[in-house]
């Protein structure tokens, strides 16, 4: 009788233990999810704002003389800022990597308001919802597939590496028709990394702490990934079907 009910001991708490990670994974992804989610926000609206402003287009681009000194700053920043999250991540409080990633999406949502001036609205929204509901189904997919997802992303990495040589060399021979290959093949990765990453998270919170610091800034880091997945993802998308003007 004595084993018996430490045997149920045991098995309780296996399950307790179980559930506990559980709501752990949930309360971690829910948090990379938010960010994310007030990061998109925040720069759909400055992109909005600016394309819709002459004045402040106008600080940005010239028609005649064309990209002004503040348009290549807000261009590059973007880069800047996700080496800056990255390479400082164990000297930055949780706080402080917040504020660097909504200042990053604040001048991302700069940068990208080009989009309005090159594409219509019409295709802009309707691009929006597409990368929306292909981002939801493949985070959907990463987080429920029992597939290990990993030698995917060694491989989706890869590409990542060679369509951004692929785009570089483009700059210079300027060809339609490798751009819309590089713009197909874009799709396909960033929709891979979306279930990709969604997966990694779903490990890391396995193993996080719930309310630490350092879980607090790995669901911000997390939140970046998953932005930087569905903007891309949304530009290749963009590049493929937009209407331009």
């Amino acid at each position: 009788m004595r084993d018996l009910r430490n045997n149920n001991f045991s098995n309780e708490a296996t399950v307790d233990g179980h559930a506990n990670s559980q709501a752990v994974v949930k309360s971690f992804l829910s948090n990379v999810f938010t960010y994310m989610a007030g990061a998109l926000a925040i720069t759909g609206v400055l992109a909005y704002w600016f394309s819709s402003s002459p004045a402040l287009m106008s600080t940005l681009y010239n028609p005649e003389t064309g990209m002004k000194m503040l348009g290549y700053i807000v261009m590059f920043a973007p880069l800047i800022f996700v080496l800056v999250m990255s390479f400082s991540f164990n000297k930055l409080s949780s706080f402080a990597l917040l504020a660097l990633f909504v200042a990053y999406s604040a001048v991302m949502g700069i940068s990208l308001s080009f989009i309005f001036l090159a594409y219509t609205a019409g295709s802009i929204t309707s691009t929006f919802f597409i990368t929306a509901g292909t981002f939801s189904a493949m985070a959907i997919l990463g987080y429920t597939t029992k597939q290990d997802l990993t030698k995917f992303g060694s491989i989706l990495i890869m590409g990542l590496i060679g369509i951004i040589i692929a785009m570089v060399v483009n700059m210079f021979l300027n060809s339609e028709i490798m751009d819309y290959i590089i713009s197909c093949i874009g799709v396909l990765i960033f929709t891979g990394l979306t279930a990709y990453d969604v997966q990694k998270l779903k490990r890391i919170g396995s193993g996080a702490e719930y309310g630490t610091e350092s879980t607090n800034k790995l669901a911000i880091m997390g939140a970046l990934n998953l932005y930087l997945d569905f903007v891309n993802l949304f530009l290749f998308l963009l590049r493929l079907f937009g209407d331009r003007r």
